[in-house]
């Protein structure tokens, strides 16, 4: 059995560490667009390359002959490499590029689920321009100012209508203060791409599901709460993830099981619409970013792919064969007997460096981690080099992910502490995540909010 795997970060290396427990004991080709330490220690060997330069991407693993990939980041699964790949004979676990306009095109989103009946959507509407004249532009501003104004009573979300790095998403009230703000973010997002998302802003908790996908065959991995801010309370600015927990009745403290119920049929309803509308099955991971309010849920978002932090609370406690799962998606026997995750819960902190997410003066500040760790633990590597001398070095990202699994969601957030504070060098971390009280914080937020 080859495996390649296209992808770095501390999600890759969950991916490679799921990956071989398989029974079939699997040769894995890496190709990272940077070396991972934890990726490589699986591997039979690593690959440096950028995974958007297709081309030398399909030379090696022509060379390789894999019998199937899997893609880990969004651009290139947005910008069509498992269309690449399954040209070239090997199957592929990440939609095409068509079907990945779930993750790449919000706008294509909203109207998926507008089209198809599925009623989770905010209040919106979708902005398009054939051109940037100033005319054109013109009718567009008064249109937005309009619609955030009068229908949306100036709270709203501005959503640029392509990848860009988790950073097109723009939110009244945190990053622009008034209308005229948002028009003008709008007005940036139709120069640069001709399209904009305009919508309602949603008050509730929110949560991750992520699910499975074989055309109409979805299969729901246990709900996931992210924590995006940098600082403990949620404060400071968004990030990539600064850790994440999971419960062991796969749902979570705040939610109602009408909630996930709820998020699950959503994902099986766009899984069947992704196949009418685009004339060929969804293949891989389907990520739902929701959130729990006064009168449900609402969708907020999807992902393509596995998320990160989520990656790294799931694929340890998935206690079937990951490969297994990756063959029955390629042929088409993706079922819920095939899948099974332990019933445990985990929470996940990210060290990162201190002056994370602008950390500039940290790169290249050695860093040590606890030798010993416990089998109720994971630590995995994201943007972390290692040195001549063997000594770990920090990059200006997230830099481990360490992982506490226990039977409950205090077990786990205890594990995780313990090894996070073990951790030396110039990093912080958010010691709150999985807390008991931060865990009640969203208990008493929704039951206030679903209360009037």
């Amino acid at each position: 059995m080859r495996i390649l795997l296209l992808t770095s970060t501390a999600r890759g290396h969950a991916l490679a560490e799921a990956l071989s427990r398989s029974r079939h004991r699997p040769d894995i080709l890496s190709i990272c667009p940077k070396p991972n330490l934890g990726i490589r220690a699986l591997a039979s060997s690593q690959v440096i390359l950028d995974l958007m330069n297709f081309d030398s991407v399909l030379s090696e693993a022509k060379k390789y002959k894999p019998d199937f990939a899997i893609i880990g980041p969004d651009d290139p699964i947005g910008s069509g490499l498992a269309d690449a790949l399954e040209d070239a004979g090997i199957p592929t676990i990440a939609p095409k590029k068509s079907l990945a306009r779930i993750e790449s095109s919000k706008g294509f989103t909203r109207q998926l689920l507008e089209k198809y009946g599925i009623n989770a959507s905010p209040q919106f509407r979708y902005f398009t321009v054939d051109n940037n004249s100033h005319s054109a532009l013109i009718e567009k501003e008064n249109e937005m100012f309009k619609f955030i104004v009068q229908d949306l009573q100036g709270n709203y979300v501005i959503k640029y209508d392509a990848l860009k790095g988790g950073k097109g998403v723009k939110v009244s009230g945190e990053h622009l203060q008034t209308p005229i703000e948002g028009v003008a973010y709008a007005l940036e997002c139709l120069r640069e791409c001709g399209r904009v998302v305009i919508e309602e802003k949603l008050i509730g908790v929110e949560f991750s599901l992520l699910s499975f996908v074989s055309g109409t065959h979805v299969v729901d991995m246990p709900a996931v709460q992210d924590h995006k801010r940098a600082f403990a309370g949620d404060t400071g600015p968004n990030t990539g993830g600064m850790g994440t927990y999971s419960d062991a009745n796969h749902s979570l403290p705040f939610l109602a099981k009408s909630d996930l119920d709820r998020a699950k049929e959503i994902n099986r309803l766009t899984a069947e619409a992704l196949l009418r509308e685009c004339g060929e099955s969804y293949r891989g991971i389907l990520y739902g970013g929701y959130i729990a309010v006064r009168d449900g849920i609402r969708l907020i978002e999807f992902n393509a792919r596995f998320g990160d932090p989520e990656a790294l609370n799931l694929l340890p406690i998935l206690s079937s064969d990951f490969v297994d799962i990756c063959l029955s998606m390629i042929d088409g026997t993706l079922s819920e007997e095939l899948v099974t995750f332990e019933r445990t819960a985990t929470v996940c902190k990210y060290i990162v460096p201190k002056s994370y997410p602008d950390a500039k003066e940290e790169v290249g500040s050695p860093v040590r981690v606890p030798s010993e760790i416990p089998s109720t633990a994971r630590v995995y590597y994201g943007d972390i080099t290692e040195s001549q001398d063997g000594s770990l070095l920090l990059g200006g990202s997230r830099s481990i992910g360490i992982v506490g699994i226990g039977q409950t969601i205090a077990d786990a957030e205890k594990t995780a502490e313990l090894l996070c504070a073990q951790v030396q060098g110039p990093v912080r971390y958010r010691s709150d995540i999985g807390t008991a009280e931060l865990l009640q914080q969203r208990v008493d937020a929704l039951a206030k909010l679903r209360a009037h």
